[in-house]
């Protein structure tokens, strides 16, 4: 019996079969074809599963052209490159840290010689204009003789108050002098915010700075009665990152550093004054309002 080869290179076994028709075009490639040919070395993950489900929703409503496979590798960088890790605590402080200044007020008037009974205060501020404009707390500020604000860059400056807000507890400083690269915070409407997400609160607690702190929004258009029990604050940011004295007049912002409130106060059925879970923010719509202009 004659015998021939399964395979073979050689000439002559190719020259002695019939010559085949002419091909027809090929079709495009599908996905079917591209995930075949890539099956070796892909690798499964999270998010490159994420892109195929992306190129394949692709693939199916466009059955009319078909996906060559630098349609689908393209699909699949985009999907991949949409997978960024979510913005942390840690990235809103660096975000808003250029933006921040600890506010301290005097009882004593700059040229005073005698020193003052009282002690000095302690708050934090936010810059929301770079040409030195700084929102903070008014009872950061006042009765105070003197203030001071001290940049994060270690600059310090006198200011003076150019505007209050009593009904939202609000004061608008303006520096006297003002670091040459100062960055203005990006200011982020509340509307849509809801109960349940991050905010991180930047400030400087007992003095103590800047500390950060991280949490959730507990609640919306909440009441508060400040300490000295003469005013009602309304429409208030409830929050649960942890916040102390000296935190007052200070930001909380999102996970990307944008400003939604004004820290205000803390509720605490003791008299200790130390934080239990509970703190207040006003909208920066009402912090941005003292200013005069619209934030957005």
């Amino acid at each position: 019996m004659k015998r021939v080869a399964v395979y073979s290179s050689s000439n002559r076994i190719r020259s002695a079969v019939k010559p085949a028709a002419p091909e027809a075009p090929k079709p495009p490639v599908t996905f079917a074809d591209w995930r075949r040919r890539h099956a070796r070395g892909l690798k499964v993950s999270a998010g490159v599963a994420v892109a195929l489900i992306v190129a394949l929703t692709a693939w199916l409503f466009a059955p009319q052209r078909g996906l060559t496979a630098a349609d689908v590798e393209f699909l699949v960088e985009k999907a991949l490159e949409a997978q960024q890790p979510a913005p942390t605590a840690a990235d809103a402080y660096e975000t808003i840290l250029p933006s921040l200044v600890h506010v301290r007020g005097s009882p004593n008037a700059p040229d005073a010689d005698v020193p003052s009974e009282r002690e000095a205060q302690s708050g934090t501020g936010v810059v929301i204009v770079d040409t030195g404009v700084i929102l903070t707390n008014l009872h950061v500020v006042h009765g105070a003789k003197s203030i001071k604000v001290f940049f994060s860059d270690g600059l310090e400056s006198d200011v003076m108050v150019v505007g209050v807000q009593p009904e939202h507890d609000l004061a608008v400083l303006q520096a006297k002098t003002i670091p040459d690269d100062l960055h203005a915070a990006t200011l982020r409407s509340t509307a849509g915010l809801r109960p349940g997400e991050p905010v991180v609160a930047v400030g400087f607690p007992f003095g103590i700075g800047p500390s950060v702190s991280a949490g959730v929004i507990s609640g919306l258009g909440r009441e508060y009665q400040t300490a000295d029990g003469k005013r009602v604050l309304t429409n208030l940011i409830q929050f649960d990152a942890a916040v102390n004295p000296g935190n007052s007049g200070g930001p909380l912002v999102t996970p990307e550093g944008e400003v939604i409130g004004i820290v205000t106060g803390l509720l605490n059925p003791t008299e200790h004054r130390v934080f239990i879970g509970i703190g207040f923010a006003v909208p920066i719509e009402n912090a941005a309002g003292a200013v005069g202009l619209s934030p957005f």
